[in-house]
Order: C-alpha cells, then structure tokens, then sequence
C-alpha cells in the first residue's frame, strides 16, 4: 500500500493507512487523540506510533459486564 521505508508518514498517507477522511485525522490530530508530531505547517505521523496506538484503543472482543464501553481523551477505553 505505503511505499515508505522510514514510517514516517504524510496526513495522506495515515489517513490512507488507517482509512479515515482527512478531516476525521486532522480533527483527531489537532485534539491530541492521535500520536503525531507537527513539523512546521505539516503533520508526520509514524507508524510504529499508530500502530500501538491501535493496540491500545482496541475493543475487548469478548463481551464484559461493560457492553458500553467509552474512549477517553487518550483513546484508552474507560468504564
């Protein structure tokens, strides 16, 4: 998909790499909800990053006393 041996992605490309729009990634980033670093006008995501963000936000995929689990502002999950 990504052609990019250093894992230093372009807002395009996380967007792509997680398959969002743009605007949900730039809103995410402005928040800080999403690992990511500001060089200059441009946002750089790495993936090794959002990798283990992903991993940290992941859903439990069996059923707990708490079906409505919530995210938190760190995109952990909350009870």
């Amino acid at each position: 998909m990504l052609d990019n041996p250093t894992g230093i992605m372009t807002i395009t490309e996380a967007a792509q790499y997680l398959r969002i729009s743009l605007s949900s990634l730039y809103k995410l980033a402005q928040e800080g909800r999403v690992p990511c670093q500001k060089v200059g006008r441009h946002w750089r995501f790495r993936r090794e990053a959002i990798d283990r963000w992903l991993e940290q936000i992941k859903v439990p995929s069996s059923k707990t006393d708490n079906d409505d689990a919530k995210f938190n502002t760190e995109g952990e999950i909350s009870s």
